[in-house]
């Protein structure tokens, strides 16, 4: 998957942005939201500068602008509290809203991808951020080799 995103940037931005399209309802937004949140927690906290890389990435992204971002700001911060009150709670919480999006594959997918995206947003896809999109995987019934995970 890091290959693919390297090598194929700008096209695949540019499909992520036209499948996202596909899947514009708050359902799917939300367990965006909450995998891009996994992603951030991945190392155990959800820093103060984790937030805002977060919360950056989701006001540039043209795979996420076609959400209202009022209620993308609103739904990661409320899904940070929760890893903030307790990262166990958090991450449960967390891979409800992914899980509600096992039954759609296509949207499924195009969660991981995502998430993997969001992963790389730094030029840096660690361990623990390809353990958390792994996890995302499993709970959606994914193969995280499809991924390249």
């Amino acid at each position: 998957m890091l290959d693919w995103l390297k090598t194929n940037a700008t096209a695949a931005r540019t499909r992520l942005t036209e499948e996202i399209g596909k899947f514009k309802n708050r359902e799917f937004m939300e367990a965006v939201v909450a995998g891009c949140a996994l992603v951030a927690a991945a190392d155990g906290d959800i820093s103060a500068s984790e937030k805002q890389k977060m919360v950056g990435f989701i006001q540039n992204s043209d795979e996420l602008k076609v959400f209202d971002l009022a209620q993308v700001i609103e739904t990661f911060n409320k899904i940070c509290a929760k890893f903030e009150f307790d990262a166990s709670i958090g991450r449960a919480e967390a891979l409800k809203l992914v899980g509600r999006l096992r039954s759609k594959t296509d949207a499924a997918r195009l969660l991981v991808r995502v998430c993997c995206a969001v992963g790389n947003a730094d030029g840096q896809f660690d361990s623990s951020e390809q353990a958390a999109c792994r996890t995302i995987c499993t709970e959606l019934g994914l193969s995280p080799s499809e991924f390249d995970l």
